[in-house]
């Protein structure tokens, strides 16, 4: 069984910076974050295969995603956190053509003012 499980969230001030792990079961084509505010679908945050990253806009400059040599485990670095940051985060694991995507359970991070 696949399994994704994260860890890091927790509660931080404003400005504050938090970094964020994702160990999975194997190793995948693509890794990312993904975040869900209450009532919202879910997010992307920033993904990472060998050739590219992606940042959301709204995370870019302060956001840094990286994964080790494996591929099977992502790290989220968070700086100059705000407020409207606060949600929680998911990581997931696709598979080359997007064949296979497993979630993690989430974490929540909360950033207060």
């Amino acid at each position: 069984q696949v399994q994704l499980v994260e860890s890091g969230g927790g509660l931080v001030q404003a400005g504050g910076s938090l970094r964020l792990s994702c160990v999975a079961s194997r190793s995948f084509f693509n890794l990312g974050w993904y975040r869900q505010f209450p009532g919202k679908q879910r997010e992307l945050v920033a993904s990472i295969t060998s050739a590219n990253i992606n940042y959301a806009e709204s995370v870019k400059g302060r956001f840094t995603i990286s994964r080790d040599n494996a591929k099977t485990t992502v790290y989220l670095q968070m700086n100059s956190l705000k407020p409207e940051d606060t949600a929680v985060y998911y990581c997931k694991g696709t598979d080359v053509f997007g064949r296979n995507q497993f979630w993690g359970q989430g974490t929540q991070v909360t950033v207060s003012s």
